[in-house]
């Protein structure tokens, strides 16, 4: 009586599903970025050691297997930023509560703006493309940006073109960084936003636009660009870009219709 070599149960392959699932996730988040070569160098290790230890190498697989040991804490500390980038995605898409606000400026409650805000936004943004006017403006969506909006000035104020259009004037103190607005309100102005890593952008985008694509990958939030030596105006959102978009697709894009999208 024979039995087969390899037996597999529903829990096997539901373990390998996961497996799958999980490693596809970790290429993801790592894909265009320099962490995806340290993590094929890593897994290239972790094959490596596998391999001795099948021989009976018992010296190398001991050396071998002490960095394995502490490969988790490796992991940690070499994906740090994915891995922050990874729990803010899950848990601002799955926030159970969605009553972690402050002063009720980052509420959960609205998604986006509102229609006479969208007018607003899209009047300044295309005047300031006229004008050539850097601007720099992320929309909140789900995720807290209260740790971001502190690294500027916090104004709270209505959305109105004139406003936004003297917050990023070159001459106006609140011109350089980022503006987050959030519940239909302007938060915070002159923010620091994180720069992406990776190295899939042209280099015709500057650090304006990295700093764009870095928020969207680390937050859920939207972003408006518009280009200081071009007056291009470009739409970020989940880390792609839309670039030499017109006013009417980024009403569009602002009004949550984002069928026209490509990366």
């Amino acid at each position: 009586m024979t039995t087969a070599f390899i037996t597999l149960g529903l829990f096997d392959i539901l373990d390998i599903l996961l497996v799958a699932f999980l490693l596809y996730q970790v290429y993801m988040l790592t894909r265009g970025t320099v962490a995806i070569n340290i993590f094929v160098g890593l897994f290239l290790f972790y094959l490596i050691w596998l391999f001795v230890t099948a021989l009976n190498m018992e010296l190398l697989s001991n050396i071998l297997g002490k960095f394995i040991g502490v490969g988790v804490i490796a992991l940690l500390i070499v994906f740090q930023q994915e891995v922050r980038r990874f729990l803010l995605l899950v848990g601002s898409r799955y926030n159970i509560s969605q009553k972690f606000t402050l002063d009720n400026w980052f509420s959960f409650e609205e998604v986006g703006v509102k229609e006479e805000e969208v007018v607003s936004i899209v009047a300044a943004c295309e005047n300031m493309s006229n004008t050539k006017t850097g601007a720099l403006i992320v929309i909140t969506k789900r995720t807290d940006l209260f740790s971001f909006a502190e690294t500027g000035q916090i104004l709270k104020a209505r959305i109105s073109s004139s406003l936004l259009e003297s917050i990023f004037f070159k001459n106006s103190p609140l011109h350089d960084g980022a503006l987050i607005i959030a519940n239909n309100r302007i938060v915070a102005a002159r923010c620091i936003l994180p720069v992406t890593d990776s190295s899939n952008i042209p280099g015709s985008l500057g650090l304006r636009h990295r700093a764009a694509i870095g928020m969207s990958q680390a937050t859920d939030s939207h972003v408006i660009i518009v280009s200081e030596e071009t007056g291009n105006i470009s739409y970020i959102m989940g880390g792609k870009i839309k670039v030499r978009i017109t006013t009417a697709e980024l009403r569009t894009f602002l009004e949550g219709d984002f069928s026209g999208f490509i990366v």
